[in-house]
């Protein structure tokens, strides 16, 4: 096991089922309550399609992103990928892309704590639940997966139950399923975009490259473990849904999961949904929390980010500046943000990310075959990410910009200096 010493390193606890549950913890969390109602929206009799979509980008990504945590087994993920494959720019550009995109969606998750929770107050709620949760990781990782495997476990309870209630009342009809493209193919690439955000946890997974056991062997069984996982729970929770709602209520519903329990006949369980919904986005928000301070620590070591930030806790072997930054950060977001912006900017933001680790991936093999993965996993993340709204993607290219000037910035003074 390795301690804390001079060189700054993170101790390795964690094994491939910690590691699994990381990432279940921000897939289930993520997704399945936030992501279900604004892709029937846009796809409308698309959703299942744009599903199978998103989940097929997703394992090419998952694909690329196991075989470079394996060979780069180290805190940052894709900003280590990008950096060592194919330049220091590529790098910083995945590490901006997904610090600014996963602290976007850290501030969504808290609000919608704060939604389910106590709606008049769901800011106030929201700040709490970050202060609270920065603490639990500030202690260590290894309680913070202890904790989220907890959750995870009530979270996949909870739709076990909606799938049972669903599918077995005298509401339900395969017909509402009405596999289609009612919302055109411009619809379901969009739908595919906001539902790949439900994917997007087993990022977590490759963040923890330096706090794992055998990095080399744990990652790449946990990565695709997590998202076959997720993939069916998505699936069972979509089809349930679907058919007591439809696509096109499902699209208006604002809280799909309550309504369609209730729709099913059994209104009782309506509280037990609400309250699995907060436990679920208080997971996601812990390991999203843990991700995003560990590619923050990678950056802040190379110097894009303030290197006061690459300081590991003597005691807890935990980035704990950086943790305290983040938390500092998402608590001013939760306090002033639209969750719905944020959820947007986000997904805008993952996308160009793991374009990027598919780029890496590319350049590992010669072989056309092993080539073929990376190709459709960085085209994939092109299209969905410019075929969400209008507004997230001009808002998330903006933010990208400021990013690529501060590192030329950066660059400029460095040369001059030299």
């Amino acid at each position: 096991m390795t301690q804390s010493g001079p060189t700054g390193e993170l101790r390795r606890t964690l094994g491939v089922g910690d590691a699994v549950v990381i990432g279940l913890g921000s897939m289930v969390g993520a997704g399945i309550f936030a992501a279900l109602a604004p892709a029937a929206r846009a796809a409308g009799s698309g959703l299942l399609p744009g599903l199978a979509l998103a989940a097929l980008i997703a394992y090419c990504n998952a694909v690329s992103s196991a075989r470079l945590a394996a060979l780069y087994p180290a805190s940052g993920g894709t900003y280590v990928y990008g950096r060592e494959r194919l330049g220091p720019f590529w790098g910083y550009l995945a590490g901006w892309s997904f610090v600014v995109g996963k602290t976007a969606s850290c501030a969504a998750m808290a609000l919608t704590v704060g939604a389910y929770v106590r709606p008049g107050q769901a800011h106030a709620v929201a700040v709490a639940a970050v202060v609270a949760l920065t603490a639990v990781n500030y202690r260590g990782v290894h309680k913070s997966a202890w904790l989220t495997r907890l959750i995870v476990s009530v979270v996949l309870a909870v739709l076990a139950s909606v799938v049972v209630v669903c599918l077995g009342s005298g509401e339900s009809d395969a017909a509402r399923l009405d596999i289609g493209a009612s919302g055109g193919l411009g619809g379901m690439l969009e739908a595919a975009g906001l539902l790949f955000f439900a994917f997007a946890g087993y990022a977590r997974i490759a963040t923890l490259g330096e706090e794992v056991r055998d990095p080399a062997r744990t990652i790449p069984r946990a990565i695709p473990i997590a998202l076959g996982i997720a993939l069916a729970v998505y699936v069972c929770v979509a089809v349930a849904v679907l058919s007591v709602l439809g696509s096109g209520e499902l699209g208006r519903a604002a809280a799909p999961l309550a309504d369609a329990v209730r729709a099913a006949g059994v209104p009782g369980l309506v509280p037990v949904v609400r309250i699995g919904a907060a436990v679920a986005a208080l997971g996601s928000l812990l390991a999203l929390i843990l991700g995003v301070s560990r590619t923050t620590l990678a950056m802040a070591r190379d110097r894009h980010l303030p290197g006061v930030l690459s300081a590991v806790h003597p005691r807890f072997q935990v980035p704990h500046r950086a943790e305290l930054a983040v938390g500092a950060v998402v608590a001013v977001l939760a306090a002033t943000v639209d969750v719905r912006g944020a959820i947007g900017f986000s997904s805008f933001g993952v996308l160009v990310y793991y374009a990027v680790a598919n780029a890496s991936a590319w350049t590992l093999d010669a072989a056309p075959l092993k080539r073929a993965l990376p190709a459709v996993g960085l085209l994939g993340c092109l299209v969905l990410a410019f075929a969400l709204p209008g507004r997230s993607v001009v808002v998330g290219v903006g933010v990208l910009a400021v990013g690529v000037v501060a590192y030329g910035v950066r660059a400029r003074v460095g040369a001059g200096r030299g």
